[in-house]
C-alpha cells in the first residue's frame, strides 16, 4: 500500500551548503502491516513523513499510496491516509466532538457515521470523559488522543504516525499503541516514525532504519537478529550505523 522509490530531499544549512536530509531512499509497506521508519533525531524521518504526506514536494524520486503518486495525485494521497505529525494542533476554544465532527465534514462524511466514527474512537482511545471539555484544559496525552482521532475520522486505509508517543505517560503511551495495534487487525497499514527502540520491538512487523538520510538496513526483527548476530535493538541499530560509517569513509578515500 505504500510503495517509495528513491526519494531524496536537499535543504540548505545556515551556512547555505546544500545536505540530503532525505538520500535516494526506497522501501515497501503492506496491508495489514506495522513498518518502523527507525532512527535518531535528525535523521530523516519526519522529512520522509512530510514528503509521503504531501507537504514537502521530493526533489526526485516518487512515492505511491494506495497506487497515487505523491508527485501527480497528491489530493487523492491526502484522501487514503491519516498523518500525525509531531506538532499538530488543536484548536483550543472547541472541544474534541467539536473538532471530529468539523473533520470529518471537511473530508465529506456523512454525519450519522462521523457519530459512529466519533463513538469508535472515544471508546478505543479512552476519550469519553473529556470529549465535551475544552480543549485547552486538557492534558498533552488528552490532546494527542484527540490528534489521532482528528487525522483518522475518515477511516483511511493508511495511516501515518510521526513520533506517536513522544512526551506520553506510560498509560497513555500503552492506550495509543493498543490502537495502532487493532488498526493492524483492521487491515491497514501502518507507518510509524521513532527513536525509541522498545516502541519499534514491540510492535513493529519491519524495521526501515535510516541515518543522515540514507537505509541503513530493512527488515524483520528476526531478519536484523540472524545478520548481525546481535539479540538488543540498540546493538543492532548501531552496529549497521557504522557499517555504513566505514563504508563512506572507504568512498571518500577511494576518491583520492
Amino acid at each position: 500500500m505504500i510503495q517509495v522509490e528513491k526519494l531524496t530531499k536537499t535543504f540548505k544549512n545556515k551556512k547555505g551548503e546544500a545536505f540530503k536530509a532525505v538520500d535516494n531512499f526506497s522501501f515497501t509497506a503492506k496491508k495489514g502491516e506495522i513498518v518502523s521508519l527507525l532512527g535518531v533525531n535528525g535523521a530523516g524521518k519526519t522529512t520522509m513523513l512530510r514528503m509521503l504526506s504531501t507537504i514537502l514536494k521530493p526533489d526526485s524520486g516518487d512515492a505511491y499510496l494506495n497506487g497515487y503518486s505523491i508527485r501527480r495525485e497528491p489530493g487523492k494521497v491526502r484522501s487514503v491516509i491519516g498523518f500525525l505529525s509531531g506538532d499538530t494542533g488543536l484548536y483550543g476554544r472547541l472541544t474534541p466532538r467539536e473538532i471530529l465532527t468539523y473533520f470529518g465534514r471537511l473530508y465529506d462524511v456523512p454525519d450519522p457515521v462521523i457519530k459512529e466514527r466519533i463513538a469508535e474512537m472515544a471508546e478505543l482511545l479512552d476519550m469519553n470523559e473529556f470529549l465535551d471539555r475544552k480543549v485547552d484544559v486538557l492534558s498533552t496525552g488528552m490532546k494527542q488522543k484527540v490528534s489521532i482521532s482528528r487525522s483518522i475520522i475518515h477511516d483511511p486505509p493508511i495511516m501515518i504516525f510521526d513520533e506517536p508517543t513522544s512526551g506520553l505517560d506510560i498509560l497513555t503511551a500503552r492506550t495509543i499503541v493498543s490502537f495502532i495495534n487493532k488498526c493492524k487487525e483492521d487491515g491497514k497499514c501502518i507507518l510509524f516514525s521513532t527513536h525509541v527502540m522498545r516502541e519499534t520491538e514491540r510492535i513493529a512487523d519491519k524495521v526501515e532504519m535510516i541515518h543522515k538520510g540514507a537505509a541503513v538496513a530493512s527488515g524483520s526483527l528476526e531478519e536484523l537478529r540472524l545478520d548481525t548476530g546481535f539479540t538488543d535493538l540498540d546493538d543492532i541499530f548501531v552496529h549497521y550505523v557504522n557499517k555504513e560509517n566505514i563504508l563512506n569513509e572507504e568512498i571518500r578515500e577511494n576518491e583520492f
